[in-house]
């Protein structure tokens, strides 16, 4: 059986493009996987702390060293990596927010990002320890990053690929749904398309990986 971890970053619950974008990949997915486990996490209904100094300084502290507290205070932070780790497709909702990520996602990264269980220093420098799963990364922007010069201010896509990247999650593939406060034919047809390229992806994830994936 696959699992697919589904994660929605928006704060918006009523009306969200990219949550209702999370919903139709998993829909998708399962219907074509019918074996499929999946696992929600939403950023907006279960909020991820911001790091404290608590926090780090628990994620710097040898295992075998931990006090009680330190224990608990890491407690999200190994169910979140666990997540992570027992996940073979991860799909992630991400509208974008001043050119960036939503801070809520920021938080979520923050959380997973661990040296000793996402990744560790090696003689040859870092090496991601989250290897082998495959990422969609659904985005939603209110104006269109996808041509010059607007293109120049997208801190987006750059900033995860790179930091999910050091986790070892370089497998990635990128929906963008551009243009959404644009008005509602442009913010329509974008979904739309976001919908249809997502059915498309999914066809392809499964006869790339073949028999492992039926």
């Amino acid at each position: 059986m696959k699992k697919l971890l589904a994660i929605s970053s928006s704060p918006g619950r009523s009306h969200s493009y990219s949550r209702n974008l999370v919903h139709a990949f998993v829909d998708n997915f399962s219907q074509k996987m019918t074996e499929t486990k999946v696992v929600t996490r939403d950023l907006a209904e279960q909020p991820i702390p911001h790091l404290d100094e608590a926090t780090i300084g628990a994620f710097y502290t040898p295992t075998d060293q931990l006090s009680n507290e330190q224990k608990k205070i890491l407690a999200l932070s190994d169910d979140l990596i666990d997540e992570l780790e027992s996940s073979d497709v991860i799909v992630i909702g991400a509208p974008m927010h001043n050119f960036s990520i939503p801070s809520g996602l920021k938080s979520y990264i923050d959380h997973v990002a661990r040296v000793g269980r996402t990744f560790q220093y090696t003689e040859n420098g870092p090496q991601g320890l989250l290897q082998g799963k495959k990422v969609y990364i659904l985005t939603t922007r209110g104006g269109d990053y996808s041509q010059m010069p607007m293109a120049a201010l997208d801190h987006q896509e750059p900033y995860l690929r790179t930091v999910l990247g050091f986790l070892g999650l370089d497998d990635i593939e990128f929906i963008h749904s551009q243009g959404m406060a644009m008005g509602e034919e442009k913010s329509k047809q974008a979904f739309e398309d976001a919908v249809a390229s997502i059915s498309t992806k999914v066809n392809d994830l499964i006869f790339e990986k073949g028999a492992s994936y039926v």
